[in-house]
């Protein structure tokens, strides 16, 4: 999903724990399962099984749930996502590669794991 005009919002570290913080609070909550994500400045991938809800439930929630945290004066999101169904275990072992690699084909690390906002982020403590 991306940001409305793709503002670069989680460009701001704040903003990029915020939503970490509502994907867990879901995820907590019995949403979904949240088997991987990343959270890039302008957009965020996400590799999710809903659990009694449509796909499009599901990322409203989301998205809407961080509008509210966040409480922004302007708009947040552009409207809709684009979804990906898996198809099999090397499907989702692929789409799960996809979204850790992305910040490294951005440049913005030269490891997946050294992105923090990341399911593939591990802090140097570990």
């Amino acid at each position: 999903t991306i940001t409305y005009n793709r503002r670069r919002l989680f460009q701001v570290p704040a903003n990029a724990e915020l939503l970490l913080k509502t994907l867990q609070h879901y995820r907590a909550a019995g949403a979904y399962k949240l088997h991987a994500f990343v959270v890039m400045p302008d957009h965020a991938h996400l590799l999710v099984t809903p659990t009694d809800q449509t796909i499009s439930q599901t990322m409203n929630l989301i998205k809407g749930g961080f509008s509210r945290r966040l409480a922004s004066k302007f708009p947040v999101w552009q409207r809709g996502f684009a979804d990906h169904l898996v198809l099999d275990a090397a499907h989702f072992e692929s789409r799960r590669a996809y979204i850790h690699q992305n910040p490294v084909r951005a440049n913005l690390v030269s490891s997946c794991e050294l992105y923090p906002y990341s399911s593939a982020y591990r802090s140097p403590a570990e």
